[in-house]
């Protein structure tokens, strides 16, 4: 077999807050509370699973979600809708803005704790 990407936690004030942010951005499920965790698992079967704790004890990561034209039409419509601040680039610099990189589209958001959450429709150098 070889090597896959099976889970990560992500860190969160609020593990339901943050699972129910990005599945509703994503159009993904979120799953039964597992122990400590709710997970939300993406379409090639990687789960992300949130966990809570203390703020001052997160570190804001980067999460990047490869998606179709379709499926960013929709998660872009619901960041545009749901008031989300997003940006053409990972160090904010271009707010409102979205990129074309590789002849795709792109757009950085942050989720309720900081993460910088990325969608893309071409993968990079693609």
């Amino acid at each position: 077999m070889s090597v896959q990407l099976n889970h990560t936690i992500v860190h969160s004030r609020d593990n339901r807050e943050s699972a129910e942010f990005l599945a509703h951005i994503l159009g993904l499920e979120v799953g039964p509370e597992w122990g400590p965790f709710i997970p939300v698992t993406t379409g090639n079967g990687v789960t992300l699973d949130f966990a809570a704790i203390p703020a001052e004890s997160i570190t804001p990561q980067h999460y990047a979600f490869l998606i179709s034209e379709e499926e960013f039409d929709s998660a872009f419509e619901k960041i545009r809708a749901g008031g989300v601040e997003y940006f053409a680039d990972p160090h904010r610099k271009h707010p409102g803005e979205i990129n074309h990189n590789d002849g795709g589209r792109g757009v950085y958001f942050l989720d309720p704790v900081g993460h910088a959450m990325e969608i893309i429709t071409r993968p990079y150098g693609g």
